[in-house]
């Protein structure tokens, strides 16, 4: 009943947590069970005159005994859940972390990003709570009732059978409403990733909303979302108070048999008053374990649901261990390179081309044509592609990825800069680089002198650096890649955005690193990509022309048109100023 075997065997270390809790339990009950017995000796001996100054001592020091024994038992059952629980979400999100690991870079085609952190998050909360309480409660719902019945058979068989057949009736009940309750759950868990992705895509596309003024609508959308997730946590509520009432129902209705039938018993003289009391006393732990059980059954289901999501993203197919390295000669070579992320949609088709080794290589074209999807797929972001794509012969689907980031290094206009200092950000690029090498690649990018005026390597970033503009960002990103000095750079529009000076500035150190390292710059301005050894045309996923800049302007084709059309741009800016 609710019992994962895989789920448990999974968190292996929190089986010794649970069964120190159960014990420690079962401790409490055994010091409750004492202390009842001493208080209905007591008062039956009082009611009968009988008692003396040593039965009262006796009873008075039993009850402080088993007192204390229960309050340490209930802290050390607290101590164990607490552990239990600690070790669940410490393993299960280091799990899907190595389990991120191991699916690369590539992962996103596989499983989205949200629904990885709602898993990790959300997902692992709830697991917390099932081994930390339900699992526990589990075994000690089975151990309590038995141990019961065991102590009051020996007073009086007929009423203990009674209140150990009326038990079962509570997990009876959670199992009737368990198959629809294990369907709404699942409903209730696909809604709650549902709102959760429409949620942080408008929070990430917030700016954008703002200034197109459609925040309204995506405000409307949220809204229909949340009502949806709304009506169905309703239902999961509506469930779990009609499961509480029919628990409580069989609870309170139980004990109320099981006193009934002592008082009988009491009344034909088959036991005494003393007896009676403990019988009566006692009956309502008998199903207050099997009732907090209950309880938690909700828990558990969604601890259950939960589990689902997680072992999916476990259980998602790795790509094979890979051996192959990239050699001294980094020659990137791609023939008849066919790419799609759906079926009908091809948004590369039949590329070939080559990125000699210590060239100059642009890749240039409009918006849409497939630039940056070639470009991940060089990255071993993109892995289902057809074709061939080497690395100095050797096949691209072969290479090692951790190989292949120490030999490639990729530079965007959306490069990420984590919170924290400039230093801290520069060594992501070189782990053991000294300050002397810091400053001088931010020198090479000529942001030294605007950090020499802030504090220096220790200048504090904040979020995706939000307090540099545009242009410094861009800088920092470059001085963080120049650090890594790898064979390769790939820069996919990296000077996009950015003021006119900071382009400039960019392109000049592309340029100069182009001398000694393998270059393939992606960019959407002709001007930047003149100086480049080869060029390659992409329109609609095909490449349609390729040669030197001055080849393809006397060709007249579409790097020609794609020429003139810029030139246009740019001069009727300078004409009209």
């Amino acid at each position: 009943m609710m019992i994962n075997r895989r789920l448990i065997n999974t968190v292996a270390e929190s089986k010794g947590y649970i069964a120190k809790n159960v014990l420690l339990q079962w401790t409490a009950l055994a010091a409750n069970i004492a202390f009842i017995g001493s208080i209905c000796r007591l008062l039956e001996q009082l009611y009968l005159r009988t008692a003396t100054t040593t039965t009262i001592s006796m009873t008075l020091v039993v009850a402080v005994l088993a007192m204390l024994v229960r309050f340490t038992c209930h802290l050390g059952a607290a101590r164990m859940g607490y552990l239990s629980s600690k070790s669940v979400k410490r393993r299960l999100r280091e799990m899907i972390y190595q389990k991120l690991l191991r699916l690369g870079t590539s992962y996103k085609e596989k499983i989205q990003t949200s629904e990885v952190v709602q898993v990790a998050v959300e997902g692992v909360e709830q697991l917390e709570t099932y081994f930390g309480q339900y699992l526990p409660q589990f075994f000690y719902a089975m151990l309590a009732p038995l141990t019961l019945f065991l102590v009051l058979s020996l007073i009086n068989l007929p009423a203990a059978l009674v209140l150990l057949i009326c038990v079962p009736l509570i997990p009876i009940a959670i199992a009737a409403v368990q198959t629809w309750a294990k369907k709404l759950l699942s409903k209730y868990w696909g809604q709650y990733t549902a709102l959760g992705n429409t949620f942080l895509e408008n929070l990430q596309g917030l700016t954008t909303l703002k200034i197109y003024q459609a925040d309204q609508f995506k405000q409307d959308e949220m809204n229909e979302e949340s009502e949806k997730f709304r009506k169905i946590t309703m239902k999961v509520l509506t469930m779990q108070l009609n499961s509480i009432t029919i628990m409580d129902f069989i609870a309170y209705g139980g004990a109320a048999a099981g006193m009934i039938v002592a008082v009988y018993q009491f009344q034909t003289g088959r036991i005494g008053l003393g007896e009676c009391l403990l019988i009566i006393l006692l009956a309502a732990d008998f199903f207050i374990p099997m009732r907090l059980l209950g309880s938690f059954f909700h828990v558990a289901m969604n601890g259950m649901a939960a589990s689902d999501k997680i072992f999916r993203l476990l259980d998602l197919a790795e790509p094979q261990e890979k051996q192959g390295e990239v050699p001294a000669d980094c020659t990137i070579r791609c023939e008849h390179l066919h790419f799609s992320y759906e079926q009908d949609r091809e948004l590369l088709r039949d590329i070939s081309v080559v990125f000699p080794m210590g060239s100059f290589t642009a890749i240039v074209g409009e918006s849409g044509c497939g630039k940056s999807t070639l470009a991940s797929i060089l990255m071993g972001r993109n892995r289902s592609y057809q074709g061939s794509v080497t690395v100095g012969g050797v096949g691209l689907e072969t290479i090692n990825e951790g190989n292949l980031m120490e030999h490639i290094t990729y530079i965007s206009h959306q490069s990420y800069l984590f919170k924290g200092t400039v230093r801290e950000n520069l060594l992501l690029g070189c782990a053991d680089a000294t300050e002397e090498s810091m400053w001088k690649v931010l020198e090479q990018v000529k942001l030294a002198n605007f950090l020499r005026s802030e504090d220096g390597l220790d200048t504090q970033l904040q979020e995706r650096a939000s307090n540099l503009s545009g242009g410094q960002r861009q800088r920092l990103a470059l001085a963080r890649a120049l650090l890594r000095q790898t064979p390769v750079y790939i820069f996919d529009e990296a000077t996009s955005n950015i003021d006119v000076e900071s382009e400039n500035d960019i392109m000049e150190q592309i340029i100069d690193l182009a001398k000694t390292k393998t270059v393939i710059l992606i960019s959407h301005r002709l001007a930047n990509v003149t100086g480049a050894d080869h060029l390659y045309v992409m329109d609609a996923g095909r490449v349609v022309e390729s040669g030197k800049h001055e080849q393809l302007l006397e060709k007249g084709g579409r790097y020609a048109q794609l020429w003139q059309a810029q030139q246009q741009l740019e001069n009727y800016g300078k004409e009209n100023s």
